[in-house]
């Protein structure tokens, strides 16, 4: 029970992540010479198959332990080390690429607030006001404190004079809380992981060498 609500927390987590209003628009702004939107069509597939593979690995291993087959149980533990092997490389990549999501993302918003800067053209200033509404920030702001024209036409009035939302600020800890929260579901998964694969291992001799908890048959007294 535990592993499927693992991996529907996990095609939740998946879901949210890839139709958020936060990151579509960062995906949609994004140029094809941007590593975003790969990362984040990547990071989408990787966690619904993710999920799959976990749910279908407790299916397996619920109905091996009630029917006492084999075949179910191998069945499970090759689900249990197919997620494995996927996360084991994920979390590596997490943390030897820990910052490349979140320069990406302000890599786009730096691109859309130049080219508003230089042609203010009505298309990219959409855009930046989207991304103003969605992370509710305002620009990049000089330690000067002054404005420029791109925060009066792009910002929120309420917020043109709030240093304190500079965006790339912003942007960068909304994804750092989120990676956070991504690399600690990873780290459970793990756990519960090896723990999937030691069960079904048990399993799996236990049903070989016949040395079940509940015997079947009946007892003959000679």
């Amino acid at each position: 029970l535990i592993l499927q609500l693992l991996g529907l927390s996990i095609a939740t987590m998946s879901t949210v992540t890839h139709y958020g209003q936060h990151f579509t628009l960062i995906s949609d702004t994004s140029l094809d010479g941007n590593s975003y939107r790969v990362i984040h069509l990547r990071a989408f597939y990787f966690g619904i198959c993710l999920s799959m593979t976990l749910i279908l690995a407790a299916l397996l291993s619920s109905a091996a332990t009630v029917r006492e087959s084999q075949c179910l149980t191998a069945m499970g533990f090759f689900c249990f080390a197919l997620a494995f092997c996927g996360l084991i490389p994920a979390a590596y990549w997490r943390y030897t690429h820990s910052t490349e999501v979140e320069d990406s993302m302000m890599d786009v918003y730096d691109f859309v607030y130049e080219e508003v800067r230089r042609n203010s053209s009505s298309f990219r200033r959409q855009e930046l006001t989207a991304i103003h509404k969605a992370f509710l920030c305002c620009g990049k702001h000089s330690p000067f404190g002054d404005t420029t024209n791109v925060e009066r036409k792009t910002c929120p009035p309420d917020q043109v004079h709030n240093a304190e939302q500079d965006c790339l600020q912003v942007i960068q800890d909304f994804l750092k809380k989120h990676m956070d929260f991504v690399f600690s579901i990873l780290g459970i998964t793990i756990g519960f992981t090896i723990y999937g694969m030691i069960l079904t291992s048990f399993l799996w001799f236990s049903i070989h060498f016949s040395s079940h908890l509940d015997r079947k048959g009946k007892y003959i007294l000679r």
